[in-house]
């Protein structure tokens, strides 16, 4: 396939245009006026190019849930594509070790046999079970255990392997030394769902862990006297913030904090989505609980945040909305979420990484998935 006439984003940049020859499902050359003999010709007319979306905090979409297994994680994979999405973590919800065993290994399954044309699957983010009861917002807390040796075989059934990211609050009593123990596996370790103070979140750092999940929400507060986690991560150099730029779950003022502080390659966009992303307003499940979306917010009965709607493509847009420009938007949806979990292959156009990409006209608005 031959890619022509793009306003492509490649070296965090726009460049206009921008040609791409693709062989063999991977971008094979990069250029201008690039001649590809008996190649399928796509030409952009100017459109802009970014490399597919990787969405690293996602629960759910279009109706199946992470948690349901195999089946649940392939529709996923399949629904995520046609949203431009090229590479995510599907994420687990707090759940009995049987049910997050079962979601693992489901996980698991479309790693080893990926869906011919879906997003693909890089690893699972368990985002439970060693969380803070004080802080579990939509979590179900009964299941939250601390972080041992023996929890951990427990509620991962053997599958370690597939873990990329963890969310774990480092409070826990343990957690530091566990901390440096997933870190040294390769684990990706995420401070979230806590009570921690500055000082440990500072402390966590130390120990490995190098990420924040869905900053400000579910944690401290930013105080003058006590900076909470928020505070602490947004001066932490080590430490890259998630963030959920849906207009819901955070201020757009806060996001333009978070985009200022940790700048363009710290500041991770995801979604947290659960069921109802990319579906209508009505009652949805997310870890066996009812969910209630109205107006695109997502709560339990009790008014609770409960995961987003939020896609990437809209991520995206916000972000541009919220004082981004097109280029810092653009790299916190692809390689920044990428680079967070240790992957350098997605979230970039370069010879030799996947050809799937997300096409905007030029006005940012969604055409569809090219590859």
């Amino acid at each position: 396939m031959l890619i022509k006439n793009a306003k492509a984003f490649v070296n965090g940049s726009f460049q206009e245009n921008t040609d791409l020859l693709i062989k063999d499902g991977k971008i094979a050359e990069i250029g201008c006026n690039l001649c590809g003999c008996n190649e399928d010709v796509i030409d952009l007319n100017g459109d802009v190019l970014l490399p597919g979306f990787v969405d690293v905090h996602i629960h759910a979409f279009m109706g199946k849930d992470t948690m349901n297994g195999e089946e649940a994680v392939r529709h996923m994979s399949r629904e995520l594509k046609k949203f431009g999405v090229a590479a995510f973590l599907p994420t687990t919800m707090s759940a009995s070790p049987e049910d997050t065993c079962k979601a693992l290994e489901g996980i698991k399954a479309v790693m080893d046999a990926p869906e011919a044309e879906g997003a693909v699957v890089l690893g699972a983010h368990m985002e439970a079970p060693f969380l803070n009861e004080g802080k579990a917002g939509a979590q179900p807390k009964q299941f939250f255990v601390l972080p041992t040796e023996e929890n951990w075989q427990r509620y991962t059934g053997g599958n370690e392997g597939i873990v990329r990211l963890i969310t774990m609050a480092p409070e826990k009593e343990g957690a530091l030394d566990f901390i440096t123990r997933l870190t040294k596996a390769g684990i990706t370790v995420s401070i979230g769902h806590t009570g921690a103070d500055a000082e440990t979140v500072h402390a966590a750092a130390d120990h490995g862990a190098n990420h924040i999940t869905h900053t400000f929400n579910a944690q401290t507060p930013l105080n003058h006297r006590a900076p909470g986690v928020p505070g602490a991560a947004m001066v932490d150099e080590r430490i890259a913030c998630e963030f959920i730029s849906d207009g819901i779950h955070l201020h757009p003022d806060i996001c333009r904090l978070i985009m200022r502080c940790k700048g363009k390659e710290l500041a991770v966009a995801i979604t947290d989505a659960m069921e109802a992303a990319g579906m209508p307003d009505g009652k949805y499940q997310l870890g066996g609980q009812d969910v209630f979306v109205k107006e695109g917010a997502a709560r339990l009965e009790d008014g609770t945040l409960a995961g987003s709607t939020l896609t990437m493509i809209r991520a995206f847009q916000n972000l541009m909305n919220f004082g981004a420009t097109p280029e810092e938007a653009a790299t916190m949806t692809t390689s920044t979420p990428a680079k967070s979990i240790g992957n350098q292959e997605y979230g970039v156009i370069k010879v030799g990484s996947p050809a799937v990409f997300a096409r905007f006209t030029k006005e940012y608005e969604f055409v569809g998935t090219i590859g």
